[in-house]
């Protein structure tokens, strides 16, 4: 399954790709989405940092959380991001 999320800027969208999913590990690094405000959403990861990622809005904020929520609870994993300026695609398995 795939996703397309779009955030506010390039930055924010290799921000994302690259803290979710560390492609030569093929390991997923989030472990919890810890608060969502508006069109932002501050997730945390396996080392226990946190992090803030600006989507374009809310209702992108909430198609994430919905989508990466299988891979919280282990039902998924992540298993390739690519980023093509604010857009990231995210593919789970």
């Amino acid at each position: 399954m795939r996703i397309q999320i779009i955030c506010q800027d390039k930055h924010d969208a290799v921000k994302l790709a690259s803290l979710i999913f560390i492609k030569q590990g093929k390991e997923t690094f989030i472990s919890s989405i810890l608060n969502v405000y508006d069109n932002e959403v501050v997730i945390a990861l396996k080392d226990k940092s946190a992090h803030s990622i600006v989507l374009r809005d809310s209702r992108e904020v909430e198609r994430f959380a919905d989508f990466v929520q299988s891979v919280l609870d282990g039902t998924n994993q992540i298993t390739d991001t690519v980023t093509k300026n604010n857009l990231v695609e995210i593919a789970k398995g």
